[in-house]
């Protein structure tokens, strides 16, 4: 028993080799060259995209500049007139805006409305499979050519006015029929955005909401409307700017020439300088239409497209302007 233990005890103790030192991490940026490449490729997209807008505002205020630099045109008469009549020599901007604003308020009056609606009940009601099956007719009515719908205006809408109202009230080209119809062409850009602004909003509102004893119409109009009112505020006036610059619906179903007036007073007396179911020419109506004959070059009648043009960017400019802004105000955050 002593030589076993001896034995054990004069037994080398075994040697405990020290593992090696695992390699350092390597913190080094490591070279990406395809993600390199997409990012330039994108850095160039947007500086397209920016140097564009700069060439057409550079174009418009070079050939606006050379307009409102005649002897025969008044920059005042311009803004102020109420008539315009290139072959006169008489520039006044407002007839043409008129229709314009004619146009697009019945637009908005139809898409709006009826864009909201959609938008809720995608949002609140539909269930996955009707919302499957509406959005792709949405996305159909976006797609279809803007000159399809001038001529739906023509031979559909505005036969549907005259049996309504009468053929001695709707003229065959009328701003009703054109703004009815643009009101149906913007209704999926409405939809669309609102929709996206009420999908944003958190379930939490709406799970409280119904915990509080609301039904789903008042979640609907009181918590997610209010929540997503930036949102909304700015898919309206997006569609605004959209009716304001639509050109071949108002080209072919309102009207190929102005709405004169003869006096500031009888454009708030006078119900024809207002009237929908008259014929009218818009901004981007005229543009077609004069564009389409026999301009020289350097001439008023070719000159004062380029300022109409002008006049109708800064319009849009202050619409997307203001969009920001509300969504800005009205935005609201959640964590």
């Amino acid at each position: 028993m002593q030589g076993e233990l001896s034995m054990q005890g004069t037994q080398p103790a075994k040697k405990e080799f020290a593992q090696p030192a695992p390699p350092p991490f390597n913190l080094k940026r490591r070279s990406r060259p395809g993600e390199t490449i997409i990012q330039g490729f994108l850095l160039v997209c947007g500086a397209i995209s920016i140097l564009t807008t700069i060439g057409i505002v550079f174009v418009l205020g070079e050939e606006s500049w050379l307009f409102f630099q005649s002897s025969e045109v008044s920059l005042v008469e311009f803004f102020t007139g109420i008539m315009w009549q290139p072959i006169i020599l008489r520039f006044g901007i407002w007839p043409l805006v008129i229709s314009t604003l004619t146009t697009s308020l019945i637009a908005m009056m139809v898409a709006l409305p009826l864009g909201l609606m959609i938008a809720i009940y995608l949002s609140e009601y539909a269930s996955p499979r009707i919302r499957g099956a509406l959005k792709p007719v949405l996305e159909v009515l976006a797609g279809v050519p803007t000159v399809v719908y001038g001529y739906f205006a023509l031979t559909f809408m505005t036969p549907v006015l005259q049996n309504i109202f009468g053929k001695n009230v709707v003229e065959v080209y009328n701003n009703a029929s054109a703004g009815i119809v643009i009101g149906i062409l913007i209704l999926p850009l409405v939809t669309s955005m609102s929709e996206d602004a009420l999908t944003a909003v958190p379930q939490a509102l709406r799970q409280a909401a119904y915990a509080l004893g609301a039904t789903k119409l008042e979640t609907a109009v009181r918590i997610v409307v209010p929540a997503s009112l930036s949102g909304i505020s700015a898919a309206f006036i997006v569609a605004i700017s959209r009716a304001v610059g639509e050109t071949m619906v108002v080209a072919i179903a309102a009207g190929a020439g102005p709405r004169n007036f003869s006096s500031w007073g009888t454009a708030f007396t006078d119900l024809a300088v207002i009237n929908p179911f008259k014929a009218g020419e818009t901004m981007t109506g005229h543009i077609v239409r004069i564009s389409g004959g026999d301009l020289s070059y350097g001439t008023l009648d070719y000159t004062s497209l380029f300022a109409i043009g002008l006049l109708l960017f800064l319009l849009t400019l202050g619409l997307n302007i203001a969009s920001r802004m509300l969504v800005a105000r009205f935005r609201e955050e959640y964590d």
